[in-house]
């Protein structure tokens, strides 16, 4: 099976903000889809290793801002590759602004938000996908919206030659030493599984 088929399927890259209490976090995400319009609902899939995702089982609060073709790979690594377990993402990020929710969205390389308010969520194993009625929703610009496809042809970092042996993330470079690759291996960085896990010839 070619697993990069997944990649031509057209969907975006995400921030998605969350608050719980007196504490902010964020996270990149691929899966963000309006699924009605009348209601207006959408719906997002969340790894359940993000803090994030914590959050907003607990609150039941998210906004969603789209990242355009413009946004540098460091916002990426920002919000993707650390974990806002031990890390204060939103603290003074320029272009951060409250929204009426009082969470965060971000106005910086992005064209638009949305907030939403969870009304059902399903177990996916790794995954919780949340479905939510849209309470706000704001454009900022009409630079074009951030896919997959443009991320990892414009975006991403090259990979770098290496002599190690082993297993590459195509998402955020991580080189896992070592055969075989354990089919349930998760990335420690990006949180992605085997399946997004090359071998380096």
């Amino acid at each position: 099976m070619n697993h990069k088929a997944m990649y031509k399927i057209s969907y975006g890259l995400y921030v998605l903000t969350a608050r719980e209490g007196e504490k902010d976090n964020g996270c990149i995400i691929n899966t963000a889809v309006q699924v009605t319009t009348s209601p207006n609902r959408v719906s997002i899939t969340v790894n359940k290793q993000n803090k994030t995702h914590d959050m907003i089982m607990a609150t039941g609060l998210f906004n969603v801002s789209s990242l355009t073709e413009e946004v540098p790979f460091s916002v990426i690594k920002h919000f993707g590759f650390q974990s806002g377990r031990d890390t204060e993402k939103l603290e003074e990020w320029e272009g951060a602004m409250r929204t009426e929710n009082g969470l965060y969205a971000i106005a910086k390389y992005t064209n638009a938000y949305i907030s939403a308010k969870v009304m059902d969520s399903i177990d996916l194993g790794t995954h919780t996908m949340f479905l939510a009625d849209v309470t706000d929703a704001q454009v900022f610009s009409e630079v074009p919206s951030l896919t997959y496809g443009f991320y990892q042809s414009n975006i991403k970092p090259k990979p770098e030659k290496t002599k190690k042996t082993g297993y590459r993330c195509r998402i955020c470079g991580y080189v896992y030493e070592g055969e075989p690759l354990p089919e349930d291996f998760v990335c420690p960085i990006c949180k992605h599984g085997a399946a997004d896990f090359e071998k380096i010839e």
